[in-house]
Formats: C-alpha cells, sequence, structure tokens
C-alpha cells in the first residue's frame, strides 16, 4: 500500500489528522472529482438530462457495489443513507402478536427503536441476545433463543460505540440452519474490512457511502438476496419501485431496485460506485489489516497512559477505538484534540443504550482511523492525549 501516494489523493490530510472515519471519512480525489463533474454537467445541460448521459456511470455503481459485497448487481438497492436503506428492509417484514426479533445487546438506536415501535404496533417481542465473555454476541445462546417464534435476527455488525465485531458468519449459519431472515447492519464494516454477503450468510444487510467506504454523504445502498425479494413489499413505493399496471392494480419490480425511489443524489450515486472501485483497487484485506494495525497502535499507547481507559469490548477488534480519561470528559476531549488539528467523535447513552447501561458509560470518546492516516498521527494523537 502506497501510503504517500493514497495521502497525495486525500486532500483532506493536508489539513487535519483525521480520526472520524466512523462518522464520515475523507473522501479520495476520485470520487470528489466525479460528484464534482456530476453537479457541473447538470448546471450545464440540465439535471434530467445530465442524468441521461450518466446513464453507464449509475448502472456501473450496481455492479461496483454488487462486486464489493459479492452480491449481483439486481440485489443491490442504491438508497439516500444506511437508516432508510435498514428501514426498508425491516418495514417490509410482517409480525403478529407473540413474534419474535432476536438482536444483540450493543444493537445501534435507529435500529432498536424502529423495533419498539413494530413490538408497539404488532405485539412482536424484542429479546436480547447475551454477550459472550469477550462482550460480542454469544452464538451458543443465540442458538438456545431461537424457536418456532423467531421472525427476524437483526444485529449491527461492528456497533458505532466500540470495536468490538460480531460474530456475522456464526449468526448467519444458525439463521439459515433455521431458515429465520437475518438483517446484517454493516454501516462501519463496509470499506474496512472484506465484507461478503454469502460467506456471512445475511438476507438483508444495509450500509452507508460516507464512512469507511470514502463515497459521498447522501448514499447508501440496501442488499437483499433474491429468494427474498418476493417475500417483502417495501413499505413505501412510487413509480420507480412499482408500475401503475391497470387503474387498481401496481406491479413492483422484480429486482431490489423495488426498494428505491425515484428522486435520487445522482452525484452521490456515481461517487458510490467510484468509491466502491478505489477501496477494491486497493484490496480490503490490505485495508483492514492497515486499519485494525493503526487501531491497535492507539490502544496500545492509550493503555500507557495514565488516567486513560480503552473501552473497546470483543475478541476480535476492528478500526474503532473508544476510550476514557479520568481527568477530561469525552466532549472536552474532543474540543481539545479539535484544537490540535485532530478530528474524534463522541458516542453517547442514547446512541447505544443497552450496551452502554450495563458498562455504566455515559459517553466514550470515539477515534476511528483509516489506512491513509499514519503512524506518526497515531503517536501525536496519544501525545495530545496524555498532554490532557
Amino acid at each position: 500500500m502506497d501510503i504517500a501516494r493514497l495521502r497525495a489523493e486525500t486532500p483532506g490530510t493536508a489539513n487535519v489528522v483525521h480520526l472520524n472515519n466512523a462518522g464520515s471519512a475523507l473522501p479520495p480525489q476520485p470520487v470528489l472529482a466525479s460528484v464534482i463533474r456530476h453537479l457541473n454537467r447538470e448546471a450545464e445541460i440540465g439535471g434530467y438530462e445530465a442524468a441521461a448521459e450518466a446513464a453507464e456511470a449509475q448502472g456501473h455503481s450496481y455492479d461496483a457495489v454488487a462486486g464489493l459485497i459479492g452480491a449481483a448487481p439486481d440485489e443491490i438497492a442504491l438508497i439516500e443513507n444506511a437508516t432508510r436503506a435498514w428501514d426498508m428492509a425491516f418495514y417490509a417484514l410482517s409480525f403478529r402478536p407473540g413474534d419474535r426479533i432476536l438482536t444483540a445487546r450493543a444493537e445501534y438506536a435507529s435500529n432498536y427503536i424502529a423495533f419498539l415501535q413494530v413490538a408497539k404496533r404488532t405485539g412482536a417481542v424484542i429479546d436480547v441476545v447475551p454477550c459472550d465473555n469477550a462482550g460480542a454476541l454469544d452464538v451458543a445462546a443465540l442458538e438456545r433463543m431461537v424457536d418456532e417464534r423467531v421472525k427476524l435476527i437483526a444485529i449491527t455488525h461492528i456497533p458505532t460505540n466500540g470495536g468490538l465485531v460480531n460474530p456475522a458468519e456464526a449468526v448467519g449459519r444458525i439463521a439459515r440452519a433455521h431458515r429465520i431472515p437475518y438483517l446484517l447492519d454493516a454501516c462501519q464494516s463496509v470499506g474496512q474490512m472484506p465484507v461478503d454477503v454469502e460467506a456471512i450468510g445475511c438476507d438483508m444487510m444495509s450500509a452507508t457511502g460516507r464512512k469507511f467506504l470514502r463515497g459521498p454523504r447522501g448514499t447508501g445502498f440496501l442488499y437483499v438476496r433474491r429468494s427474498m425479494l418476493e417475500r417483502l413489499e417495501p413499505p413505501m413505493i412510487d413509480l420507480h419501485a412499482a408500475t401503475w399496471s391497470a387503474p387498481d392494480q401496481y406491479t413492483l419490480r422484480p429486482d431490489a431496485k423495488r426498494f428505491e425511489n425515484w428522486e435520487s443524489f445522482i452525484a452521490g450515486r456515481i461517487g458510490l460506485g467510484v468509491a466502491c472501485d478505489y477501496a477494491m483497487a486497493i484490496g480490503l484485506d490490505a485495508i483492514r489489516d492497515r486499519a485494525r494495525g493503526l487501531a491497535e497502535r492507539l490502544r496500545a499507547g492509550l493503555g500507557a497512559i495514565e488516567g486513560a481507559r480503552p473501552q473497546d469490548l470483543g475478541a476480535e477488534r476492528s478500526a474503532i477505538v473508544t476510550f476514557t480519561l479520568e481527568k477530561a470528559a469525552p466532549p472536552a476531549v474532543k474540543a481539545a484534540l479539535a484544537a490540535k488539528g485532530i478530528n474524534v467523535s463522541v458516542s453517547g447513552l442514547t446512541s447505544t443504550r443497552l450496551d452502554m447501561s450495563a458498562r455504566g458509560l455515559e459517553q466514550v470518546v470515539r477515534a476511528s482511523p483509516h489506512y491513509y492516516n499514519t503512524e506518526a498521527e497515531i503517536d501525536r494523537v496519544l501525545e495530545a492525549i496524555a498532554a490532557l
């Protein structure tokens, strides 16, 4: 991996030490150029005309996303963000009183709020799978919890508030064995590590463009396994998702585009495809190893600073590093680092309430390096934290 070249292609590295890739990564120049080029074209000839002109580039984005995750292009829907992508899959499922939804303790707030709403509407029940000794979802406990009332297994691959990686493939084996629909939130894993939907065995998966994939904001995608498509009617449809086939009839599209709507951020869609190509050209294994190596350097350094406490769980850990300091609250740490040109974020109780409450945490500092960061930047961050 030619770090000097990758940094040269990432203009933002000249301005900041960006350790907020779990929030929104710095886009590389090819992604930036593709978005700006299309926006300029819209201004020059008109939005509809520019979209027609860019039909091939838009079509390529489906191929690029599919190639990134080991799917087929007709199993991909391009949607404005990961939350809406997840919602379109979840709310397409039907639940009745007593139906069970199994999830993990570190489930993301938006997902859990949707569980609560559907439980309130339908009488479905939410059951949280216990954690193993390392803090990840306990696969054996999940197996014991399965019965004929379980209608969905839905977990977050990598939580927003810590570095653990949940055992997505092991969950997939259980879901397949019992023929239970499996919805995976891969918002923090896509672009950070290899994510193969066939190996994982999920039926539906949502992800965003803006995080580790380094795509534009306002982009995301939904994967739906072809065998699941006919079982799912999207909660909202329009003339793109369906055809008004008779005065009193409509016909849904046969592919995953039934989860899309007609109006979209065309420039962003094109940029998303370019971001996928960029990641694939580097290599997802190399990206994972580089990002995790930098994260482990940061964790080791934090462990050597008096008063600093790393807060990451899991036997397998990602490039998200969370910590607290005895003498400074997380917002104050974020502000102090920002004053030194270092970007981190704060993850609070309401983002992952069950997990944070169980560990007695209100807030943590979240630092998320990516492959274009350097060892020198990690050391600079550690020096700044030690000074606090």
